[in-house]
């Protein structure tokens, strides 16, 4: 599709922002360095744990509980314990403001609150396994409420960490490293968890004893989490933020209720911050506006389910690796607004393949060919999302909250704005559908002319300019 009329193609930051100049483009041998650098690595292995426990009060657990007789009503509210996700900024200014006891001491601000939460993760899990869902399901729900919650605030501080330990040119590739470990995390408390079981089951261990070493064996894979966090060093930048005068201030009520509102007055005193927000909902709307109704999509035209779960599953997943790795290589490469043109317009376009399909009908490979598209530019988008949010995030005194409050607003346009996706679809057929999903991406394209043009991307250049030289002394 084409933009609008004062949509430049793709430029570069220097054109329209006045943004300092960019470093020299690394060589492809550069690229690949960056993903064995010590704290990129460091990343990735918490990505590991922090997409290890999604599954184990989600998907498997349901698993357990149905093929245990629980009615599927029950199983149905168990969507519920998903809420800490959804909420988890509302404890962030916690994890910024307070020290835990002895652990933040010995180990530092971020580390002290890693090990705490993989701690009380491992406790969750256990917890949870020794449950028995077909006698306790409001028991077994407490435990997954439990292991939500400390998953949750343990992805509040993973965030926070790894903002605080990347300097800019390493965000992208650290983000594209912990996707591909969080996902494999996913695998391995999805599928790893329920061949797990059926082995315990075929060495002869009764069912319910089956799934309680199941997660026993889910909770012992954290303890990879605790060793990387032990294996890495503090941010110097929460180093320093430890000395801060409101991080010493000795009320914790009064310093957790500081951290909050010097969270949010921070963020909404700089210039733009209306436009600065209202382009982190609009960045992945169209490409969430589409992806709501991609599956009812694919059964409409004549798929089936195995067809659908084969090809996402499969090829959809190889394809949202390598876009992931591929948007850390361009987020390395270009500066980052370029990086953001290239990323929206790639979403935009993807859509397109769609409409495509639905003229297409029912064909295999064209099917692939769509979801490739779809989780290959998606991944690109993401990552390079995920590094401007990181960007945006330059108080270490306030990285966990603002960053947990930025990806809650990002969340808007996948939760509430894609809601009506369906009534659209039904309106209009899918052909006519998903070239509209493609046009919803016109408001993120004039918010980011808007925000280039008035030096925004120059502010976050100078601003991890300042971060690299101030890791540096």
């Amino acid at each position: 599709m084409s933009t609008s009329p004062t949509t430049p193609a793709v430029p570069t930051a220097a054109a329209s922002d006045g943004a300092v100049p960019a470093p020299a483009r690394p060589s492809l041998a550069e690229t690949f360095a960056v993903y064995l650098r010590p704290r990129v690595l460091i990343v990735m292995f918490l990505g590991f744990s922090s997409g290890l426990p999604l599954a184990l009060s989600g998907s498997t657990l349901l698993v357990w509980m149905r093929e245990t007789g629980v009615d599927l009503g029950t199983i149905g509210l168990f969507a519920l314990v998903g809420t800490p996700y959804t909420l988890k900024f509302a404890w962030a200014p916690i994890v910024d403001a307070l020290d835990v006891p002895i652990l933040s001491r010995l180990l530092g601000r971020r580390r002290g609150w890693l090990v705490t939460t993989q701690l009380l993760l491992i406790a969750a899990i256990v917890f949870l396994g020794l449950c028995d869902p077909a006698k306790t399901p409001w028991l077994v729900a407490f435990g997954a409420l439990l292991v939500a919650a400390a998953s949750a605030t343990q992805d509040i501080v993973i965030d926070a960490f790894r903002v605080e330990s990347l300097p800019e040119n390493e965000q992208a590739a650290g983000m594209a490293s912990y996707v591909a470990a969080y996902r494999i995390g996913m695998l391995a408390s999805t599928a790893g968890a329920l061949f797990m079981v059926s082995g315990f089951e075929a060495a002869g261990f009764g069912k319910a004893d089956a799934w309680m070493w199941g997660y026993l064996a889910m909770g012992a894979l954290v303890v990879i989490g605790i060793l990387t966090t032990l294996a890495a060093t503090e941010p110097a930048a929460s180093e320093r933020a430890a000395h801060d005068p409101a991080h010493r201030i000795e009320n914790p009520a009064r310093r957790v209720m500081v951290a909050a509102v010097g969270a949010f007055s921070e963020f909404l005193t700089r210039d733009n911050a209306i436009l600065i927000l209202a382009f982190v909902v609009f960045f992945k709307f169209c490409d969430a506006f589409a992806g709501a109704m991609t599956a009812p999509f694919v059964i409409d035209l004549g798929f089936s389910r195995n067809d659908y779960a084969a090809i996402v599953k499969g090829v959809g997943l190889a394809a949202t690796l390598i876009g992931g790795f591929a948007g850390g290589f361009l987020a390395r490469a270009y500066p980052l607004v370029t990086a953001l043109w290239i990323g929206a317009l790639l979403q935009s376009l993807s859509n397109l393949v769609f409409a495509w399909q639905a003229v297409v009908g029912v064909n295999l490979w064209a099917l692939t060919v769509s979801i490739i598209v779809e989780n290959f530019t998606g991944a690109i988008g993401t990552v390079v999302f995920v590094a401007y949010l990181s960007a945006l995030c330059n108080s270490p005194l306030h990285t966990a909250t603002q960053y947990a409050l930025l990806t809650a607003l990002a969340a808007i346009g996948r939760t509430y704005l894609s809601s009506g996706a369906g009534f659209v679809a039904e309106a209009t057929g899918w052909v006519t559908f998903f070239l509209s999903s493609a046009v919803a991406a016109i408001p993120s394209f004039v918010l980011l002319v808007w925000l280039q043009r008035s030096g925004h991307f120059k502010a976050l250049a100078n601003a991890a300019a300042a971060k690299r030289s101030a890791q540096n002394t």
